[in-house]
């Protein structure tokens, strides 16, 4: 199974304004992580990865699915009611996978999230 479940999918417009609008921001090197608490009993995640990043679909495909891949992995390890918004800034379609992966660890420890 290589997919966020769908609990786990942050998708309506209005939630991800609202994440946008009320939620706190944290910057990593090639990351922002929006991050405001939900009423729910598990976590949601949205991602962006904007034309900024690479003209090309392929390319920014490639980034989200690395990006769902390791906060899949990582869901387990996370506080539950949060809602996320992962934004891919310019420069992460050169990372590696494993620095993609060590970015998002350090976020998430410096948020607190795991």
């Amino acid at each position: 199974m290589d997919m966020l479940l769908k609990q786990n999918r942050l998708k309506k417009k209005k939630d991800f304004e609202k994440v946008f609008n009320q939620g706190k921001i944290y910057r990593h090197d090639f990351l922002f992580l929006k991050i405001l608490s939900n009423d729910l009993e598990f976590s949601r995640i949205g991602f962006i990865v904007s034309k900024k990043i690479s003209k090309k679909a392929v390319v920014r495909n490639k980034v989200k699915r690395r990006l769902r891949n390791i906060v899949r992995k990582k869901i387990v390890e996370m506080k539950k009611n949060n809602d996320m918004i992962i934004i891919a800034l310019a420069g992460i379609e050169k990372k590696t996978f494993k620095e993609i992966e060590s970015g998002i660890t350090e976020i998430f420890i410096k948020t607190e999230i795991i």
